[in-house]
């Protein structure tokens, strides 16, 4: 993928995402999948894992990614920012169901993949276990590592989140989450699946540092959350995994 600097991101305009260049981090992918799902064009711009880079942090107020750039509006760094800014930039097809119920519930189920607590949040929090959290705007300390009893059950967390959404599919009446329409959900969980079973190598070309601690989960996945993961990879996002 092609990145952009930040000066050049600044003058172009239009909609654009800063990413974590050179890894499938699942927040940055599910919001490529959202706009690509869309149709939305965006341009690339680079952000450097683990650096802070003051002209991007000038402009978007976060030193971390995705940030959605939208004109001259305000940075979106959060996953439900960014999907709601895609809905309303290409309201079709719609990834947030009309209904009020079903969209809670979806978006609930949605908080239960990217949100705080929830799997990409859990599993992040394994993967930092054990590097001391006590020094300001450092990874572990950004991202919760001193939540002693939130790393000691996360085990048991990621197992209920999966087991919640391998019952979901089962009920869904149809080949999505939510039934016989792609939502987003499909699309949040087929993005952070690569923290539970990464995607092969010809798929998802990431780093061997990346793909070791994305592998260590051992506490297994129902095949029929593959399946969907697969499913929406080919039919909707398209592979193999470009960053």
């Amino acid at each position: 993928m092609e990145y952009l600097d930040v000066a050049t991101a600044r003058a172009r305009g239009g909609l654009r995402l800063v990413l974590t260049a050179g890894v499938p981090g699942p927040w940055g992918e599910a919001a490529k999948g959202v706009f690509r799902v869309k149709g939305l064009d965006f341009a690339p711009v680079r952000q450097t894992a683990a650096q802070v880079d003051p002209e991007l942090l000038a402009w978007t107020r976060a030193t971390n990614a995705p940030v959605a750039m939208y004109e001259d509006e305000r940075p979106r760094s959060g996953w439900a920012e960014i999907l709601f800014l895609a809905e309303r930039l290409a309201p079709e097809p719609a990834l947030v169901p009309a209904d009020p119920r079903e969209r809670a519930w979806m978006l609930g189920l949605c908080h239960e993949i990217c949100g705080e607590h929830g799997l990409g949040w859990t599993r992040r929090l394994q993967l930092i276990a054990g590097l001391p959290a006590d020094a300001p705007e450092s990874l572990p300390w950004k991202y919760g590592a001193e939540d002693r009893a939130a790393a000691a059950r996360a085990d048991a967390r990621v197992r209920d989140i999966l087991g919640l959404l391998a019952s979901q599919l089962a009920a869904s009446g149809g080949p999505y989450l939510m039934g016989s329409a792609l939502r987003a959900v499909d699309v949040h969980w087929a993005c952070f699946s690569n923290l539970i079973a990464p995607l092969p190598p010809a798929l998802s070309p990431m780093p061997d540092y990346v793909r070791g601690p994305y592998s260590s989960w051992k506490g297994g996945c129902d095949a029929s959350l593959l399946a969907l993961r697969d499913r929406v990879f080919t039919e909707h996002l398209g592979l193999p995994q470009e960053f």
